[in-house]
């Protein structure tokens, strides 16, 4: 399996170098794995969508209705 750093998928998603590590060490990126002070994530991971957002918002409720 080939892997990104956190800076390569802040590239690849126009995002900081930070959110990407806030997002590995939160647990929202799938199999990111920490290498002493670096992150090393799957290359081919789409960027998890942001829960502020009116998407998200509306995945989650439309997730929460199925469950039910």
């Amino acid at each position: 399996m080939e892997y990104m750093t956190a800076k390569q998928a802040a590239e690849a998603w126009g995002i900081k170098v930070r959110q990407v590590q806030t997002l590995c060490e939160k647990g929202k990126i799938d199999n990111a794995n920490r290498l002493g002070n670096m992150w090393a994530i799957p290359k081919g991971t789409k960027k998890p969508t942001d829960g502020r957002t009116k998407q998200a918002k509306l995945l989650k409720h439309k997730e929460f209705q199925y469950r039910g």
